[in-house]
């Protein structure tokens, strides 16, 4: 079958969305993004607000087979000058690339397009991810078998592995009396959403963020409902003492009062505590995801 890699048009935006949002829904059920949101991250991505801003060049292209949309792949050109940190410096990325399971030629073949596109940026170092539009969708996750394949017959490798985990809101611990003697919460702004800290005698001692809508405003109506946890930190010498899980009773209790039904979180695969946490807090894993794809070529490890 033959297939051909050219700049993706303004035509394709329908095939290229469903792309998206197939690839969107075999990492989060029911989740599902608009045209025009995709069409706002070939543009620019604002959430992005640190790295975004490094992008001097942008191209997307898109695979056909048989006069359909088969693959596509989004690609950035980081600058070269002291703003930039040194692991973007003057390094170009696939963004994100997908296909359908069915067409991997295409998918391969439109790799090696990007792949030459980036070169001929004259970049100093490649990388590659699956970023997409949508809370949790990163890196290349588990569910993208012929994704990783792709990458890994491109040359690419990856640095590390995170576990996206998920609870019902609604299953989560319910605040109960904080478990050290004159121990409080105070709810503030925090870095990463809304903080809720726990204070002993003045002192901070722990805080988890959450950060709730995700919608941006409403235009993004299919991802309402879902949350994430932004920071969670307690102490060394007050960990092991119920802080962090009333911490997450407290967050819970906020998310329920504003109709928030799912609370995602993340951990690594070697953190043996963090994952019982989570485990008895009342998460699952929703899936794991390979980040940090370098081309050795590049000579650098990957972003995070």
């Amino acid at each position: 079958m033959s297939i051909e890699v050219r700049p993706f048009q303004r035509g394709d935006r329908d095939q290229v969305t469903a792309l998206v949002n197939a690839h969107i829904q075999a990492v989060v059920p029911a989740m599902s993004v608009s045209v025009n949101a995709v069409m706002s991250q070939l543009e620019r991505e604002p959430g992005e607000y640190i790295v975004d801003a490094w992008v001097v060049e942008r191209a997307t292209l898109v695979g056909v087979a048989q006069d359909r949309i088969v693959a596509a792949a989004h690609l950035h050109r980081y600058a070269a000058d002291d703003r930039v940190s040194e692991s973007y410096h003057d390094a170009g990325e696939i963004r994100w690339l997908l296909c359908w399971s069915t067409d991997t030629d295409a998918g391969e073949a439109l790799a090696a397009a990007s792949i030459a596109h980036l070169e001929r940026w004259e970049v100093s170092r490649l990388y590659a991810d699956g970023s997409l539009p949508a809370i949790g969708v990163y890196g290349v996750p588990d569910a993208w078998p012929h994704i990783r394949t792709i990458y890994e017959r491109a040359g690419f490798v990856h640095g590390r592995t995170e576990v996206i985990l998920v609870a019902a809101v609604e299953d989560l611990p319910r605040p109960q009396r904080p478990p050290l003697e004159g121990l409080s919460v105070r709810r503030e702004l925090g870095i990463n959403g809304t903080r809720f800290s726990a204070v002993l005698d003045e002192e901070m001692i722990g805080f988890v963020e959450v950060e709730s809508d995700f919608t941006s405003g409403g235009t993004l109506s299919r991802l309402a409902g879902w949350s994430d946890v932004g920071n969670l930190q307690v102490d060394e010498s007050h960990r092991r003492k119920g802080v962090a899980t009333w911490l997450v009773a407290c967050a819970a209790d906020w998310l329920r009062l504003g109709g928030v039904s799912r609370l995602l979180s993340y951990a690594y695969p070697e953190a043996e505590e963090s994952l019982a946490f989570h485990a008895h807090a009342g998460f699952r894993e929703l899936t794991r995801t390979r980040r940090g794809w370098t081309r050795p070529s590049g000579g650098t490890p990957g972003p995070d």
